[in-house]
């Protein structure tokens, strides 16, 4: 099903207020590009589009001002901010030293059978949208594997910082599959991680989620090349940062870069 802004609100839950329900839908839409980078947004027409005053849709620019995703331009109008490269490397890196120590603990204390059996679960429904290609219930599933392992060790506050970072990088995660990275690439790597944890092996889990959360390092790259207009112009310690990356998974790459 094509993603619409009327389809995200009524994903919303009704118990929620109007302030709130706004704030989320516009927020996903960003994310999931239904709302484009650069693309400009209008007070009235969103206030239309949801039948609600213009006031909630105000107070959600401004929230959405402060998360980086959107700039309130004066006397020009509001705008969806292009994705930056250095804002995603710097969210990457936090969301990788959280949940690195996340499955750190999991693999130290091992899991009770209950949140195997969810994570297990979890993968059996992410592998089912492979063939159909379902992006959209495959990145609610990944949200749920991730969220499923940091409250599994009970750090519901390494999960507020993981959901504040995860803006970012999830418009680059949205934009890189299927352009750059396969479904059953990541869904593999899901499951190296639950593997490790099983198995108690605390440094192989380490690597299997720090391999996982690098993955946008592989991706961005090509899709700067692919959807240039999608990003903000690109620093250059960020296409160092990358090629530091590569040069790590590949040794023999670093040695011709020398060459």
């Amino acid at each position: 099903m094509h993603t619409t802004l009327q389809t995200l609100w009524q994903e919303t839950h009704d118990g929620e207020s109007v302030r709130q329900r706004l704030f989320h839908v516009l927020r996903q839409s960003i994310i999931q590009m239904v709302l484009a980078p650069g693309q400009a947004l209008s007070e009235k027409e969103l206030a239309d589009t949801f039948s609600v005053s213009r006031q909630p849709v105000r107070e959600a620019f401004i929230r959405l001002s402060e998360a980086g995703l959107v700039e309130v331009k004066p006397q020009r109008g509001t705008y969806v901010v292009k994705i930056s490269q250095r804002a995603v490397l710097e969210a990457r890196f936090v969301r990788e030293a959280v949940e690195v120590a996340v499955v750190r603990l999991a693999a130290e204390k091992g899991l009770d059978p209950g949140v195997l059996t969810d994570l297990h679960d979890l993968l059996a429904r992410q592998r089912r949208c492979i063939e159909p290609n379902d992006n959209d219930r495959f990145y609610r599933l990944d949200e749920a594997f991730h969220r499923t392992l940091s409250l599994g060790v009970k750090q519901h506050a390494a999960w507020k910082v993981i959901e504040e970072v995860r803006a970012q990088l999830d418009r680059v995660r949205y934009l890189s599959v299927p352009h750059s990275t396969p479904l059953e690439r990541l869904v593999d790597q899901h499951a190296s991680i639950v593997d490790a944890i099983e198995a108690r092996d605390v440094q192989q889990a380490e690597e299997a989620m720090s391999l996982h959360l690098r993955e946008i390092l592989v991706s961005m790259p090509d899709l700067v090349r692919r959807f240039p207009a999608m990003f903000e112009e690109q620093a250059a310690f960020e296409g160092q940062e990358s090629q530091r990356f590569k040069e790590q998974e590949n040794p023999a790459l670093k040695q011709e870069t020398i060459q």
